[in-house]
Order: C-alpha cells, then sequence, then structure tokens
C-alpha cells in the first residue's frame, strides 16, 4: 500500500479543500400552480405529482 513520504502541508490540504462546495438545490415549477418544488417530488403548494392529485390540499 502507497505510503506518503512527507505531510502534506495546510496550504496544499486547504488547496485540495478549496473545490469543496455545496451546490444549491435544483428547483422546478410546478405545471399545476407553477409554485417552486424538488424535481421528481410531489408539491408542497397543491399536492400534485405528474399531473395527479396525490395529496388532499384542505381549503
Amino acid at each position: 500500500m502507497g505510503v506518503p513520504k512527507r505531510k502534506t502541508s495546510k496550504a496544499n490540504q486547504r488547496m485540495r479543500r478549496a473545490t469543496w462546495k455545496i451546490a444549491e438545490a435544483s428547483l422546478s415549477k410546478c405545471p399545476q400552480c407553477h409554485a417552486f418544488k424538488a424535481p421528481h417530488h410531489v408539491c408542497p403548494e397543491c399536492g400534485y405529482y405528474k399531473g395527479k392529485e396525490v395529496v388532499a390540499k384542505a381549503e
């Protein structure tokens, strides 16, 4: 197994980790109510998924 010969410096550690960024959540518009929702999830506003009402909303 490969073993490093020297300790990795703090600068090199930080340079390597500098590209680890949190990606912002991808959102899509609901075709029924046009509210933003997570893709492949039931719309929290209207309760529709793939054009069908899945969760009945109390009005």
